[in-house]
């Protein structure tokens, strides 16, 4: 199995980026990656206020897919997510929607071990592997890595984890894909701006759809989640909800209002997180519904 290290990355997607490995449709490869502030902080003396890192969530890539075309689709099976031994968690005055309640900056250093997070003495949290970063090439421009969007991105969003598949939509021969900014454990919303941040090592196989899809998504064991982001929540969910009427209408042969009647009666919506440039909701729907996307 090749191993892709964690010294070539990028902090943006785009088409221009010149790819750094190449991979074969089917073949199980593993990819370094480093924390979100790429290795940096390493001590509770270290404070992000007092630390000059010009960059957010370096990913590992981009990696070029040999036979995968634009308009296509990319399936990412995630097999396995190991996670690196500690783990870290800055705070900072303005951090988060609470940001102005913090008085003072400090960081935390946690050591992750035997599929625990030891928080304080009496607390320790189950290890809940996840990868907040991961995407191709947008379709236009240079999107930032710390920011979601129809590509991927700094979606965090817990479901992207072992076991589970993410869909693509690719927008350059080759998708350009990279990945990063894992997570020991992240509730929705990664509601003060941070989960505890970690790197690790991810291993995946992929194929392809030769049909599109409008936004990335999520398979679980149960259910397919529309990952949707846009400035405002109102915005990320009205485009998921959407893209899931108009699959009801295009897979079940229903009406519009049909289709958004059984979109109100059996899907779900979730957050993934409100603290990025973009705000990430998820559309839920379920498999006994829907048992394929293509």
């Amino acid at each position: 199995m090749r191993i892709f290290n964690k010294e070539n990355v990028i902090t943006s997607f785009s088409a221009k980026h010149k790819p750094s490995y190449s991979v074969n449709m089917g073949e199980i490869f593993q990819v370094e990656t480093n924390d979100c502030y790429g290795g940096a902080i390493t001590s509770p003396d270290q404070l992000r206020t007092e630390i000059n890192i010009d960059y957010i969530n370096p990913a590992t890539g981009p990696i070029y897919i040999n036979d995968l075309q634009k308009g296509e689709t990319l399936c990412i099976d995630i097999l396995d997510i190991q996670l690196d031994e500690y783990g870290v968690m800055v705070l900072y005055p303005g951090m988060g929607p609470l940001g102005d309640l913090v008085k003072q900056a400090d960081t935390r250093i946690f050591h992750v071990s035997s599929g625990k997070v030891e928080f304080n003495e009496e607390i320790a949290l189950p290890v809940k592997p996840m990868i907040g970063v991961i995407g191709v090439a947008p379709l236009e421009g240079e999107v930032f890595s710390e920011s979601p969007g129809d590509h991927g991105g700094n979606m965090d969003t817990k479901q992207i984890t072992t076991g589970n598949k993410l869909y693509l939509p690719v927008f350059h021969d080759g998708g350009l894909l990279a990945l990063g900014d894992l997570h020991a454990s992240m509730g929705d919303g990664e509601l003060n701006g941070s989960g505890i941040e970690i790197g690790g090592k991810v291993t995946m196989s992929l194929s392809k759809s030769n049909l599109s899809i409008p936004m990335p998504i999520v398979e679980t064991t149960d259910s397919f989640m529309f990952i949707s982001s846009a400035k405002t929540f109102e915005e990320a969910s009205n485009k998921g909800m959407e893209a899931v009427v108009h699959l009801f209408k295009k897979k079940l042969a229903l009406s519009f209002n049909d289709s958004y009647r059984l979109l109100s009666a059996v899907c779900d919506l979730q957050i993934s997180q409100i603290v990025n440039p973009l705000i990430t909701v998820r559309v839920v729907v379920p498999k006994g519904i829907i048992s394929n996307l293509f």
